[in-house]
C-alpha cells in the first residue's frame, strides 16, 4: 500500500486560483426524476465524462477544488443528490434510489459510461453502481466510504426500527436542529489533520443551508446496501477502482475494505494528514491521486 503525502494549500485559495485560470462557461440544468423530482447539475469541460458525488449534509459545492482542474481533462459534472442543494426535496414515504437518479441524469445527458468519483455518501452511491450497474462505469473512485452494510430497499422498516426512529427524531427536536447541525460540523472538522480549520467555513455554509430532512423524518432506503453486496459477490465486476481514506479517519487501524474481495482491478491508498473530507482538506493530494489513477488505470 502506498502512502500519499503531498502538502495541500488552502481549500479556498486552490478553488479561487483554478477558477481565475479557466474561463469556460459552466453549463447548468435540472433533470426530471421519479416522483416529480428534479436533480440539479453543473457541467464543464470535454472528453470522457466524469461525475462527482457529494457527501451527506453537503452539496455539489464541496467539489470546488476539483471541478475546474478535472474539467481541464474531462467532461466534469457535479450534481446535488435529491434532498440536497438545489435538487428537489425528499418526501417521507416516497421510495427512490440515489443510484436511479444518477442513472437518469446520465441518460438525460446522453452519457453511456462515466468515471464516477464519490466521497462519503457519494461513495455509497458509487459502490451501489459498481454492484448494480458496472457497465455504466469507466472507472470508480470511492473515498471515505464504500458499499453500505445496512438494509436495502426490499427490507421494509419493522415496528422496532420505526419506534427507534421516533425516539431519535424526538431527541433531535428536543436538542434543536441547529444544535445538531453544529455538532455534526464540529465532528467533521475535528476528525481532520493539520489543515482541518481551513474547511470549517465552506462546510459551515453547506451544512447551515441543508434542510435537515434526514434528521426529522423516516427516510426511504435510498441505497442498495446489503443487496448490493450480494450482487457484487456474484458479479465481481472488472471495473478499475480506487478506494482510499484519510489517515486520520483510520484512527491507527489498517485499511482493508471488504470490497477488495470482489474487485479484481482495485487499488487501495491512504491519504496522509487528513480525515473524512479529504478532497477539501488535502485538495492538491486528492487531485493528484485521482487524476493519476484515471490516467493509468
Amino acid at each position: 500500500m502506498k502512502r500519499i503525502c503531498y502538502f495541500a494549500s488552502a481549500w479556498m485559495l486552490l478553488a479561487a486560483c483554478a477558477c481565475s485560470n479557466h474561463n469556460e462557461t459552466v453549463r447548468t440544468g435540472f433533470v426530471p426524476v421519479s416522483g416529480n423530482g428534479s436533480i440539479y447539475y453543473e457541467e464543464m469541460g470535454s472528453g470522457e465524462p466524469l461525475i462527482l458525488l457529494h457527501g451527506h449534509t453537503l452539496d455539489r459545492r464541496m467539489w470546488a477544488p476539483q471541478f475546474v482542474p478535472f474539467a481541464q481533462k474531462y467532461r466534469t459534472i457535479r450534481i446535488d443528490f435529491r434532498g440536497y442543494g438545489r435538487s428537489s426535496k425528499q418526501v417521507e414515504g416516497f421510495q427512490f434510489m440515489h443510484l436511479d437518479d444518477l442513472l437518469t441524469v446520465m441518460d438525460s445527458l446522453h452519457i453511456e459510461q462515466a468515471h464516477i468519483v464519490g466521497v462519503s455518501m457519494g461513495a455509497f452511491v458509487a459502490g451501489d453502481m459498481l454492484a448494480i450497474a458496472p457497465e455504466r462505469m469507466l472507472s470508480c473512485v470511492m473515498a471515505s466510504g464504500g458499499i453500505r452494510s445496512v438494509k436495502g430497499p426490499h427490507e421494509p422498516m419493522d415496528s422496532l426500527e420505526s419506534t427507534q426512529r421516533d425516539r431519535e427524531i424526538a431527541q433531535v427536536k428536543l436538542k434543536g436542529v441547529e444544535t445538531a447541525k453544529q455538532e455534526w460540523l464540529e465532528q467533521l472538522v475535528a476528525g481532520g489533520g493539520s489543515h482541518r480549520e481551513e474547511i470549517r467555513e465552506p462546510l459551515h455554509r453547506m451544512v447551515s443551508e441543508w434542510d435537515a430532512f434526514q434528521l426529522l423524518h423516516k427516510e426511504a432506503r435510498s441505497f442498495w446496501a446489503r443487496e448490493a453486496w450480494q450482487t457484487l459477490a456474484e458479479r465481481c465486476p472488472n471495473v478499475p477502482t480506487l478506494m482510499f481514506k484519510g489517515e486520520c479517519d483510520l484512527h491507527g487501524k489498517p485499511y482493508r475494505p471488504r470490497e477488495m474481495q470482489y474487485l479484481p482491478c482495485i487499488r487501495i491508498e491512504v491519504l496522509s494528514d487528513c480525515g473524512h473530507m479529504s478532497n477539501m482538506e488535502q485538495p492538491e493530494a486528492f487531485n493528484r491521486l485521482v487524476l493519476d489513477f484515471l490516467e493509468n488505470r
